[in-house]
């Protein structure tokens, strides 16, 4: 089994930055496919960013130039830096990890990320 916790969400301030964590743990080799989703309230969950194994990066336009994921492969952790944040960006933001050598997918508990002055 695949245990997959998200840390470090809060509240920031508009034009704030914030960096969420992603860890996976448990029957884990290393991640293949590491994505960030988020879901604000009365909306559809979608991608924010995601990283392939071999360091190949994808965002949303809606956070190109704001926001880079990345990896580190020895923790087995995702990263979401987060930079001039938008009231907009308020979400909860999911992890999702792809294992290598595995079909399964798992998501974290979410963290809640509040953009407000």
């Amino acid at each position: 089994q695949v245990r997959v916790v998200e840390s470090g969400g809060g509240l920031v301030q508009p034009g704030g930055s914030l960096r969420v964590s992603c860890a996976a743990s448990g029957t884990i080799f290393s991640i293949n496919v590491g994505g960030w989703y988020r879901q604000a309230p009365g909306k559809q969950r979608e991608l924010v960013a995601s990283i392939t194994s071999g360091g190949t990066t994808a965002y949303a336009d809606s956070v190109k130039g704001r926001f880079t994921i990345s990896r580190d492969n020895a923790k087995n952790t995702v990263y979401l830096q987060m930079n001039s944040l938008k009231p907009e960006d308020t979400a909860v933001y999911y992890c999702n990890i792809v294992p290598m050598y595995s079909v399964r997918n798992y998501w974290g508990q979410g963290t809640q990320v509040t953009v407000s002055s």
